[in-house]
């Protein structure tokens, strides 16, 4: 145990100042029952149902989600599996509850952690962090392996701390995980980098059009989760949609002008993002010869139809509710464009062995995960193409 030096305008959220490493057994009773109480305490929160990426982790830390990930990740035969020791968690400044999920994954896999959160001040933060402090009465073990702390400017506490930590996970833009790097990590320590990624949707047109009118709305307001709850700042929520079929213009008209809908009963557009996301709106109209044209679905959506995939296709980004689009026969078309950038791909109306040949027949550098419209943000253990169960764990080998 060793007193934490540079401290200057660091606020510990939870946690006190004393750098403590400890690991455990991944998946350690103690810390998935914790896990579960944070799930009810967050439910029994007032304002969760004002923020519905709290009520997300709180669904995610249940009793019987977390036993599921215990089944699927432990390998009997790795008896002797222990945390890497401590990590020191660096995450992202646009999506507030990620900083939970980057410390349930150091707790899962039996490390103790040192958290910074965004310094820009969320509601979602406090509710969490108070959910935590409250439970570490009762799970006193634990304040050695949690501590959350916020800060802006401090290179030297961020020297310090990658100095002794077992390994870093950073979440981030590729120039602030370039920064990050720059303070050197002892030697046995590593980096897990979770960069600037790109997103997008394909949607089959024809299956979309035999949606009983309940299943469109269903299919709408899970779309809606996915882009507008975190307002397109997500790495996995898509920007561009590929439409496929033969009834692409009937599809299209559909399925925005019922997404508008839910966005008006559910989504508050502030009054800076709405000049921002219409400038950036008559910046691309006026700038990008491969716009072919757009439509705007009153303030809530403005969709953009390109004329052709080009090399820079990842650089199609919107906010707010602004989307790109473009017509294709076969998702074949797209795989000359994807690159390393490309994490998710969701989708509607195709089979899974459809999706599996397209993968395996292309070999794609990009696309690190496929999922169904609405599970964008379902954050796992596979992630980035990681298997963070394996790679925040070491294993004892005993002959």
């Amino acid at each position: 145990m060793t007193q934490i030096i540079n401290l200057k305008n660091i606020k510990f959220l939870v946690g006190n100042k004393k750098l403590e490493k400890v690991s455990v057994s991944p998946y350690d009773d103690m810390i998935c029952n914790f896990l579960s109480d944070l799930s009810k305490d967050l439910n029994k929160s007032e304002e969760v149902n004002l923020y519905p990426d709290v009520k997300a982790l709180a669904f995610f830390c249940r009793k019987s989600h977390i036993e599921r990930l215990k089944k699927i990740s432990l390998n009997p035969s790795d008896q002797l599996r222990f945390g890497l020791g401590m990590i020191f968690h660096i995450t992202p400044s646009n999506i507030p509850t990620n900083f939970a999920y980057s410390l349930i994954f150091g707790l899962l896999t039996g490390n103790s952690n040192i958290v910074k959160v965004p310094s820009r001040e969320f509601k979602q933060v406090d509710i969490i962090c108070h959910s935590i402090n409250k439970l570490l009465k009762k799970y006193k073990f634990l304040k050695k392996m949690i501590k959350i702390i916020r800060y802006n400017d401090n290179d030297s506490f961020t020297k310090e701390i990658s100095s002794k930590c077992n390994a870093r996970l950073i979440w981030g833009g590729d120039n602030s995980i370039q920064n990050i790097r720059n303070f050197t990590l002892n030697t046995s320590a590593i980096d897990l980098t979770f960069a600037d990624r790109y997103s997008f949707c394909a949607i089959n047109s024809e299956k979309l059009l035999k949606l009983k009118s309940s299943d469109l709305q269903r299919l709408v307001e899970k779309f809606y989760i996915d882009t507008f709850v975190v307002d397109q700042n997500a790495c996995s929520s898509p920007h561009l949609i590929v439409w496929l079929g033969d009834k692409k213009l009937k599809a299209k008209s559909l399925f925005w002008n019922k997404l508008s809908q839910v966005v008006n009963q559910k989504y508050d557009l502030t009054h800076i993002a709405s000049m921002d996301k219409y400038t950036e709106l008559c910046k691309k109209i006026l700038s990008d010869k491969n716009v072919q044209k757009f439509k705007t679905y009153s303030n809530n959506i403005y969709t953009i139809s390109l004329k052709k995939f080009n090399k820079n296709l990842d650089s199609y980004r919107g906010k707010w509710g602004f989307f790109y689009e473009h017509d294709i026969k076969n998702l074949d078309h797209i795989t000359d464009y994807v690159n390393k950038k490309f994490q998710t791909l969701t989708y509607f109306g195709f089979k899974k062995k459809y999706l599996e040949n397209f993968i395996i027949k292309n070999n794609l550098n990009g696309i690190d995960r496929i999922v169904p419209i609405g599970q964008a943000l379902d954050i796992g253990f596979f992630w980035d193409g990681y298997d963070i169960n394996k790679i925040l764990t070491r294993v004892v080998d005993i002959k």
